[in-house]
């Protein structure tokens, strides 16, 4: 039986309906899944720079700290150094109220020439040469031409050797010294100072360890004291 014309139009809309229908849902199936897809990857590239992100602001902050460790160190050892110096700056001024004290020594007549005595027969020992010169300020040429006549005898019978003994009146040391001597062997080329000055800086030297713990307490970090 053959169909009509409006069969035939109706089959072909029908069939368009069909198609057109197909076409809409699999468009809506390629959406939906090019919307699921741009989700993920938009999940993804979030995910990723938020990852970035937190690895940058926590490279910062370690940064930030470490910079505050170098800050706080430096500020530390300036710290130091400045009590280092205030400390070096009080010795510094002790040693020189102890050497303006060193010419009271000189001027008195009870002490100074037992202290001389002292020094020449120190400065023979110190030598042990058999010819000795000595030199000393002018104003105490007679107080140590004195204590070498005294000390003579007590050397020569301690080491049992003789001693010849010069007072350099030519050659003084500096009246600004405090007092003292200096005594060289027979060609000059060995001295030993026993200058009032000398003697206090070899003093100093020798108690540094004692003066810093008298004057600052002992140091808990130093565990030798020489």
């Amino acid at each position: 039986m053959a169909l009509s014309d409006a069969d035939v139009q109706k089959q072909i809309k029908h069939m368009m309906a069909f198609i057109e229908q197909e076409a809409n849902e699999k468009a809506e199936e390629i959406d939906a899944k090019a919307e699921e897809e741009f989700n993920i990857e938009k999940g993804r590239l979030v995910q990723t720079q938020r990852l970035k992100i937190m690895e940058y602001y926590e490279k910062k902050e370690k940064q930030i700290e470490q910079q505050k460790k170098i800050q706080m160190s430096n500020l530390m050892n300036q710290a130091r150094l400045k009590v280092l110096k205030a400390r070096d700056d009080m010795i510094t001024d002790l040693l020189n109220e102890a050497r303006k004290r060193l010419a009271e020594i000189a001027n008195d007549p009870a002490q100074y020439p037992s202290l001389l005595e002292g020094l020449v027969l120190q400065g023979f020992y110190q030598l042990l040469e058999p010819k000795v010169v000595i030199r000393c300020r002018k104003q105490d040429l007679a107080l140590v031409q004195a204590a070498v006549q005294k000390n003579i005898p007590i050397y020569k019978n301690t080491v049992k050797s003789n001693i010849d003994v010069q007072t350099d009146e030519n050659n003084f040391l500096s009246p600004d010294i405090s007092g003292g001597l200096e005594m060289y062997n027979a060609d000059g080329k060995i001295k030993v100072s026993n200058t009032l000055e000398s003697r206090l800086d070899l003093l100093a030297q020798q108690m540094m360890p004692e003066i810093r713990v008298a004057l600052f307490g002992p140091n808990q970090n130093r565990k030798f004291m020489d």
